[in-house]
């Protein structure tokens, strides 16, 4: 289980605004098996986090490129898997991998949507140039995808926007947060980023939920129903991501990556608070630097 919120904006009227803040927890069983996030593909342009469970390795979860391709992943709340369905990371990867725009990928997946288990998937193209363009295709909802208004965005284990109690409150939260991004240094954004995503209060009661997810999620529902989910054997690791707007037109692709990590609990080498901020590069070109990034496992 997972969550997702996001704000974004191409062309922000301050030089000293986000055109991207993206801040999510990813939920998921200790004990299976990921690399920790780390360069890789041609050129090492990709950063992600890679799943290593037997029959799905490869795929990931969040990721982002060198060439400003980003995309992220949610799993949709089904009491029952089919355990023949592709690997849903796989989603992910293909993506940052491919020369193929947002909308034109995810009109393919939604082709295929019924080879996998219910997910939601978020792509994006990030470029001055062209202008900031952020895609979503869920498999349970709409048969095609969609281009999203520049705007503010929760999505969960059901499709965007479904006003799950969690989400509605982690929210309000992170709006909260990012209103205050411009007067804020880097270090206190990512603090009150990182306090939204830690929030383990349920949000219960939440009809909306016990119906999706049934006899599955009614045993962990006073814990699945926070932003933060605490489990004795699953659990939350967060991220964030922001795309600071000091940046020439003529240059295509968001610049310098910066990236922050901090363990959980006991659980910390699968659980670990990971944070990612990209700004803008300056005139002499682009870099995206590497640091300590733990990032969690995948469902």
């Amino acid at each position: 289980m997972c969550i997702i919120f996001f704000k974004f904006d191409p062309r922000p009227v301050s030089k000293n605004a986000y055109r991207l803040i993206l801040a999510a927890n990813r939920d998921e069983f200790y004990h299976r098996p990921s690399k920790l996030a780390d360069f890789w593909g041609n050129n090492n342009e990709i950063l992600s986090g890679l799943d290593m469970e037997e029959g799905k390795e490869g795929g990931t979860w969040l990721g982002i490129s060198t060439r400003g391709k980003l995309a992220a992943l949610t799993n949709y709340l089904q009491p029952r898997l089919d355990k023949d369905a592709r690997g849903r990371g796989e989603l992910v990867t293909q993506f940052l991998t491919s020369d193929t725009d947002s909308l034109s990928y995810l009109q393919k997946v939604s082709t295929e949507g019924h080879l996998y288990n219910g997910f939601n998937l978020l792509a994006a193209d990030l470029s001055t140039a062209k202008g900031d363009v952020v895609c979503y295709y869920g498999n349970r909802g709409e048969s095609e995808p969609v281009v999203l208004a520049p705007g503010t965005y929760g999505l969960s284990n059901a499709l965007l926007e479904t006003p799950w109690r969690k989400l509605c409150f982690g929210k309000r939260l992170f709006l909260e947060a990012v209103e205050r991004s411009q007067a804020l240094p880097k270090d206190a954004l990512i603090a009150q980023l990182l306090d939204v995503l830690n929030n383990d209060e349920a949000q219960l009661p939440d009809p909306a939920i016990a119906a999706q997810g049934r006899e599955y999620v009614q045993p962990m529902l006073s814990k699945y129903a926070a932003v933060c989910v605490r489990c004795p054997d699953y659990g939350t690791s967060p991220a964030f991501l922001g795309d600071k707007a000091r940046i020439k037109p003529s240059l295509p692709h968001p610049g310098k990556l910066n990236h922050w990590s901090q363990p959980q609990s006991k659980h910390a080498r699968s659980r670990r608070s990971h944070l990612m901020g990209a700004q803008c590069p300056r005139e002499e070109g682009r870099r995206l630097e590497a640091g300590g990034l733990a990032c969690p496992t995948m469902a």
